[in-house]
């Protein structure tokens, strides 16, 4: 289910960073994924201080971040011997 919901987001969100350098598509993933890692952070002080709205609040916003992250990251080629 999170790789289908992945590669929607690719194909939405790949399309619209197709322009870019890949620089650039590993400078968003980073940033990204650096959001991923600071919501899921939240989330979790945020649930062992008993705050569920705002620790579900967090969980949601490091997933997405994942996803789009995964989304705009530049494909690895792949290269075949002959």
């Amino acid at each position: 289910m999170i790789h289908e919901a992945d590669h929607r987001l690719r194909d939405t969100w790949g399309a619209r960073f197709k322009g870019l350098p890949d620089d650039s598509k590993w400078a968003l993933y980073h940033a990204l994924m650096d959001l991923r890692e600071d919501a899921l952070r939240r989330a979790d002080y945020c649930w062992r201080k008993h705050k569920a709205p705002m620790a579900l609040y967090w969980k949601v916003v490091g997933v997405y971040a994942g996803h789009l992250a995964r989304a705009v990251r530049p494909r690895k080629l792949v290269s075949v011997a002959a």
